[in-house]
């Protein structure tokens, strides 16, 4: 094998390592209100002898304690005793990746000058001017950025009225440009680059030093301080896959449930879905996506589904909005202009239109995430072109629109998506994608509610299902799932969908409402969503195919080792191997084929096997239980079902290698498995006589009139006399990897 490859192998191996070992472990210790510094220090001092580390506001609600690892479990049994204390976690640390952003620089010379004019501004672009001849321009609003900081040269910026430091760097200058670049779209006062609200007040967090690197405790410094300087808007242009660092979300909830309006980008992992970016992916923020200038989903921007409530449940509806995000123009470091594209240029172009509309309106109404949600959502515009709900939630950012909606707006109750309508694709995609029938599992629809009455509500009695007789509504099963508890701002309702058995014979569609009663303050609010699905006859057993997802185990909160391992840059498998997700292509392959797919969140023991030709297993990391395998085999002897497996890399000793060492809490990660669970699958498989083996394959081969290329899988060492076997010649990567040894 030539050395080159070698050599590029064991850098691809080495980048999974993380070779920063500590003794000690950063802890963030959370309270159950703000306490001032005296009263912390004693509190901790007198239960244990830690290293505390300085706050920057003197009422706090957590603390930052040094300890050594080897006394952890002393210092949690200490405090543990401690009432006011609520718990602790790791302080973990974030990286931001900037190379997607696509870079260009204009300096403020003779030779430019005529470009500028022809610079088509992204306050024009939204419409903004439309709003500045009525004198709103952002006035009197307070906007924190989270970002790099800013440049010292301030030429563009007027109103910047604070400055912090959050990182331990002692420097809020930005050596990067991005914070500069983020702060200049919302907010810069010169005409050249135009900010979108530039009578707005700028406050400048830097949470992210010129290395890119960040800490959850450095981004409760910075909440604690928006929280105190009584800020409308927090612009995030950062984000991760991580939706289980439990200090960041809580104070995210508690950011919110003070009326500040979190605006976050959703991420620049397109165009593969299930890619968005936390904390964009929950309810109570406004999650980002991009369009480029000829008003297409951008490439890079993240796609839905929401994967934190897989695999029993299903994905919700974002990003919320799109808007700009390609070769947009802003302020450089140097006091030109420059353009950046990415999620992370989109999430600012919305926090300047909500900085216009906040200043539309008195103080008294402004804090309202909920509010603000509905009029976006309701002035948006879809887009003319193939994208989906999971692409551009409720379409284009219509900045006039908004704002007509904003001025006659009444506090509602409202549902996001709106409804749904297996008639209107693309955009409905994945519903509109594959009708429902007779025998099927259940059809979930995961609706997020807005309550924009307030900050809480109450879902009284039980929503009611009321199916419309004209429609063919009573052949729909419904059930219902939903959050009693609407706080902060949003809640959930579940539709579980069946179609009854007298309907096994019927084509055409079926309609139904869910009508839902909202306690707020002490009154009672009703509002419907309401749905129409597209009814088939039960399709032969022939064209139905099982898909199981109750195995797909991903990080968060394990480490699982991405299925190829040539994609370096991102060693985590988060993208939840759904078909409406990262399987998007195969899944649209068999559906363009004449395959129905029909996902399993539970047990296949749950499931009757007898309905299906096919179970694809893909990937999967968890085990089977005993009487699954018992049903399979009795499914494939007795009813004529084919088992279709993928498995990407196993190697335990490959395992080995790719552990790191977390600097966040001082541990060994060793990953969960590899890219598949090659010994669980192999306990199901070995039932018929197959079994992979931990042999790691790359190449390319013929198949047909196809070129397959065969990435980080596995390879068969068992089979039985009679089957037929393809053979190809690929490279072993295994050695490669090892080859120094």
């Amino acid at each position: 094998m030539p050395e080159m490859l070698k050599l590029i192998l064991l850098l691809l191996l080495i980048s999974f390592v993380n070779v920063v070992y500590s003794d000690t472990k950063d802890i963030i210790v959370s309270y159950n209100g703000y306490y001032s510094t005296k009263f912390r220090q004693n509190l901790l001092t007198k239960t244990f002898i830690a290293e505390i580390q300085a706050r920057p506001i003197e009422f706090s609600d957590f603390d930052l304690v040094k300890i050594e690892s080897g006394n952890f479990e002393n210092f949690t049994r200490a405090i543990s005793k401690i009432k006011v204390i609520l718990k602790i976690s790791e302080d973990k640390t974030h990286f931001r990746n900037l190379n997607e952003f696509k870079k260009g620089l204009l300096r403020p010379n003779k030779s430019s000058s005529k470009h500028y004019l022809d610079i088509r501004q992204i306050a024009d672009l939204i419409r903004a001017d439309r709003l500045w001849m009525k004198g709103f321009m952002g006035e009197g609003i307070d906007i924190a950025v989270f970002d790099t900081g800013i440049t010292r040269r301030r030429t563009f910026f007027k109103n910047v009225k604070s400055i912090y430091d959050f990182t331990n760097e002692g420097n809020s200058a930005d050596l990067i440009g991005h914070g500069t670049f983020v702060a200049g779209l919302i907010a810069s006062s010169r005409r050249r680059c135009s900010g979108i609200a530039p009578k707005s007040n700028l406050h400048i967090y830097k949470v992210f030093t010129n290395q890119q690197l960040s800490t959850t405790s450095w981004f409760l410094d910075a909440f604690n301080m928006a929280l105190q300087s009584k800020i409308h808007i927090i612009n995030l242009s950062i984000g991760g896959p991580d939706f289980t660092d439990e200090p960041f979300m809580s104070k995210v909830h508690e950011i919110t449930s003070n009326g500040i309006i979190i605006i976050s980008a959703i991420g620049n992992d397109g165009p593969v879905f299930g890619t968005l970016n936390n904390p964009a992916d929950q309810g109570d923020v406004i999650g980002v996506g991009g369009i480029n200038l000829e008003e297409k989903i951008a490439k890079f921007s993240s796609r839905g589904m929401t994967t934190w409530e897989l695999p029993e449940g299903y994905g919700r509806i974002k990003p919320d909005i799109v808007t700009y995000g390609s070769q947009i123009f802003g302020p450089s470091l140097y006091g030109g202009c420059r353009s950046l594209s990415g999620t992370s240029v989109a999430a600012p172009v919305i926090t300047g239109a909500v900085a216009i509309l906040l200043s539309s309106i008195p103080e008294e109404r402004r804090r309202n995430p909920a509010m603000i949600k509905q009029v976006l959502a309701e002035g948006a515009k879809k887009l003319e072109t193939n994208a989906s709900m999971f692409e551009q939630g409720s379409g284009k950012l219509d900045l006039p629109a908004s704002f007509y909606y904003l001025q006659k707006y009444l506090p509602k109750i409202s549902f996001f998506p709106s409804y749904i309508d297996y008639l209107e694709c693309p955009y409905m995609w994945p519903y509109c994608s594959q009708p429902i029938y007779a025998d099927a599992l259940p059809t979930i629809f995961n609706i997020t509610i807005f309550n924009g009455y307030g900050i809480g509500g109450e879902i009284i009695n039980e929503p009611i299902f009321e199916p419309f007789e004209d429609d063919n509504g009573a052949f729909l099963d419904v059930h219902l799932e939903y959050s009693q508890k609407i706080w902060p701002w949003s809640g959930y309702l579940a539709v579980f969908i069946k179609i009854k058995p007298e309907a096994s014979n019927f084509n055409g569609t079926s309609s139904a409402q869910i009508r839902l009663k909202v306690k707020t303050t002490n009154k009672i609010h009703e509002t419907i969503f309401k749905f129409r699905v597209k009814i088939i006859p039960t399709p032969l057993k022939s064209q139905r195919i099982l898909w199981d997802q109750f195995r797909q185990m991903r990080y968060p909160p394990g480490y699982f080792a991405r299925d190829n391992l040539e994609q370096k840059n991102s060693p985590l498998d988060w993208n939840a191997d759904h078909p409406h997700t990262n399987f998007k292509d195969l899944y649209e392959h068999l559906r363009e084929n004449g395959y129905f797919i029909e996902i399993s969140g539970y047990p296949l023991t749950c499931t009757n096997l007898s309905s299906y030709s096919m179970i694809f297993i893909v990937d999967p990391e968890e085990e089977y239980f005993p009487a699954e395998i018992k049903a399979i085999q009795k499914a494939v002897k007795n009813n004529n079902l084919n088992v279709i497996a993928f498995a990407d890399w196993f190697n335990s000793t490959l395992i080995k290698k790719i552990q790191f060492m977390d600097d966040n809490t001082g541990k060994l990660w060793f990953p969960e498995t590899g890219g598949c669970n090659i010994p669980a699958l192999n306990s199901l498989l070995n039932v018929f006589g197959f079994a992979f083996g931990d042999v790691i394959l790359n190449g390319k081969f013929e198949f047909g009139e196809s070129i397959i290329n065969f990435s980080s899988g596995s390879t068969l060492i068992k089979a039985p006399k009679n089957a037929k076997l393809g053979m190809a010649k690929l490279n072993d990567i295994v050695s490669l990897f090892f080859f120094c040894n």
